[in-house]
């Protein structure tokens, strides 16, 4: 199947997610830097939006940048920066027990929220790869006494060097089974992370598209916020696994690599 990209080429800006489609782990894939090089090139607006919480933008910058990506950090947009955007709305001062790495902790400090482990409004969830059984019993016993519980996305599975690792809700569903509480998650399909990176980019959704790896966050999420939708095979999702969804993207490309070109093949 042969598509043309000529109506993708003449987008103002991209939104474009990370695992599965720039890098898996600390491996750069095919076709980025042309990628990369196509948006300066033809003057694009574009941003990074990750589901993952663990890095600030800096960070993620910085790792671009080991992988030879030079690309500065207001081109980067987490769901950790939008839990805590949305967190400072609606309770300004308020307290978080939080299970995460630094890039959380941090955007929570950032918008004026502060640590709690006594009684704290919310308890917010985010990838981690030093969870314990201590800290989620302390959750449990938090959320059980009026906390209220946040995940900063809801992907079960994401891409790593050697293969699919669990992510945010897989880690996060022992509190939520344990307290039969429903987490209430930020990052994409969520809109409200959609949102802000429209806002952030300074465009109307006609005039943007999104780039993604997975069906159940990347596409539904654009198709939700009326954007193109552009999903990479480099991911998570194949052409096989898509026909369970009862949507589709607009187009289809193997990865990034494809999208300067003038057309592309897939499937053959």
């Amino acid at each position: 199947m042969q598509t043309s990209l000529e109506a993708l080429h003449a987008k103002k800006a991209f939104i474009c997610d990370m695992d599965g489609v720039i890098y898996h782990g600390n491996r750069l894939l095919p076709g980025v830097p042309e990628f990369v090089q196509w948006l300066y090139d033809n003057k694009k607006d574009f941003l990074f939006l990750t589901n993952s919480s663990e890095r600030a933008p800096r960070e993620l910058a910085q790792k671009l940048g080991r992988m030879g990506l030079e690309i500065t950090p207001d081109h980067f947009y987490t769901s950790a920066l939008a839990t805590a955007s949305f967190l400072a709305s609606q309770c300004p001062g308020g307290s978080v027990y939080v299970i995460g790495e630094p890039g959380l902790v941090n955007a929570l400090y950032d918008v004026g929220l502060s640590m709690n482990d006594y009684n704290p409004d919310y308890v917010v969830f985010g990838e981690t790869r030093s969870l314990s059984y201590e800290k989620i019993e302390r959750a449990v016993e938090l959320v059980f006494k009026g906390a209220k519980l946040i995940g900063t996305n809801s992907d079960i599975t994401a891409p790593g060097e050697r293969g699919i690792i669990p992510a945010c809700r897989a880690l996060i569903s022992p509190i939520e089974l344990a307290t039969n509480r429903s987490a209430y998650y930020i990052g994409k399909p969520n809109p409200l992370i959609m949102r802000h990176a429209i806002k952030k980019l300074g465009c109307h959704h006609a005039e943007a598209a999104i780039i993604g790896d997975r069906m159940d966050t990347d596409i539904i999420a654009g198709i939700e916020s009326e954007l193109d939708t552009v999903l990479v095979l480099s991911g998570v999702s194949s052409l096989e696994s898509i026909k369970a969804f009862p949507y589709q993207p607009m187009y289809i490309l193997n990865g990034v690599g494809d999208l300067p070109g003038d057309s592309v093949t897939i499937g053959q």
